[in-house]
């Protein structure tokens, strides 16, 4: 009688069956001896080139590895980056819309006193290995009929770009406008890829609004959004699908000045300001580890955490990643970006921009 050959396992069903015997961390840090971008299970990108995107902006191109499953235009990223021993996490959105080669780009502005984005600025190099989370992120183009605008301001240009540069690809169908908002033309990313779209797409108009230089060319307008007439620019505001995304109190400048638009989607990557006057200190209880601590109202748990020295995990310290999320078993919290108050006893909450109002346990 013969034997029948049996097909040999597949990688994917093999590592199934290896798995209980594996401690990831272990394997992490013995694979990561022959190269960083091995892992068991978690995501790196390891960074290939960079070229300048603008004055004070450089656009990276990563490989992440094969535990990374992907994105959409629109979405973000966090990036695990390790400065002189320490590792900072920082969330940079994707400019591209998905490759067919899976790499990934995004582009990063300097931040004022920014460790990270001068870092990478200035000192990363090809062949640094990156953390790297799963993309995350709602933002989405309109649908590919209806006429849309674009409000982007400083680096919130970044997911908006993505967007274009997707539905552009397919063939614009309807009327786009994008209002681009940077201090000094030079501060401006993509513009000439903007420019160059604009002159030889009759659906798509670029208006580059500048607060700081003079406005010189056709395509420059000056003024920021909250005196800003959009009527005199954009035909058919109203009838808009509008999307925007800026720093917080642009966002909501933006929200108010589309009130009465076809539809709203915004993304700030800093919160709101909101009118907190909470003052004092209040007790915090993190019951994981039976320690104590007084934190001061109106300042995020994040930060207040981080300044007592201990090292929560989170990603893009704007509210949107989730990974600062902890639950709250007892007292009250201010949100941030909205100055609301919450006092469920049993809450879920995001470090970065909550504060707390009242004595507090979280489970930390």
């Amino acid at each position: 009688m013969k034997s029948q050959l049996r097909p040999s396992p597949r990688p994917g069903h093999l590592r199934r069956l290896v798995s209980p015997f594996v401690a990831p961390d272990v394997f992490d840090f013995w694979a990561g001896r022959v190269n960083r971008s091995w892992t068991w299970e978690r995501p790196r990108a390891r960074l290939l080139s960079r070229e300048t995107a603008a004055r004070d902006a450089v656009t990276l191109v990563l490989k992440p590895n094969r535990h990374w499953q992907g994105y959409r235009a629109g979405q973000h990223i966090t990036l695990g980056v390790d400065i002189e021993g320490v590792r900072y996490q920082r969330s940079y959105s994707l400019v591209e819309s998905p490759r067919a080669d899976r790499r990934l780009v995004i582009t990063v502005k300097a931040v004022d006193g920014g460790k990270v984005s001068r870092y990478l600025l200035e000192q990363a190099r090809a062949g640094e290995v990156f953390e790297l989370s799963q993309a995350y992120g709602d933002l989405a183009a309109a649908p590919a009929q209806a006429a849309s605008l674009l409000l982007a301001a400083g680096s919130g240009i970044t997911p908006l770009i993505a967007l274009l540069r997707e539905q552009a690809a397919e063939g614009l169908q309807a009327p786009m406008d994008l209002i681009y908002w940077v201090r000094e033309r030079e501060q401006a990313c993509f513009l000439d890829e903007l420019r160059a779209l604009a002159a030889r797409q009759p659906l798509f108009r670029l208006h580059l609004a500048l607060t700081g230089d003079a406005a010189v060319a056709s395509d420059e307008v000056a003024g920021r959004i909250g005196t800003f007439d959009v009527n005199a620019y954009v035909a058919g505001f109203e009838q808009r699908h509008v999307i925007a995304c800026g720093p917080g109190g642009f966002v909501e400048t933006a929200r108010a000045l589309a009130a009465h638009v076809a539809s709203f989607q915004a993304e700030a990557f800093s919160p709101a300001p909101a009118a907190v006057t909470d003052e004092g200190e209040v007790d915090v209880i993190l019951q994981r580890s039976g320690r104590s601590l007084r934190v001061a109202r109106g300042t995020s748990l994040l930060v207040a955490l981080e300044a007592a020295g201990l090292k929560p995990r989170h990603g893009c310290r704007m509210g949107i990643c989730n990974t600062c999320s902890c639950g709250k078993s007892a007292g009250s919290t201010r949100h941030l970006p909205s100055g609301d108050l919450a006092h469920e006893p049993t809450q879920a909450l995001k470090l970065c921009i909550h504060s707390a109002a009242t004595d507090l346990e979280l489970d930390l």
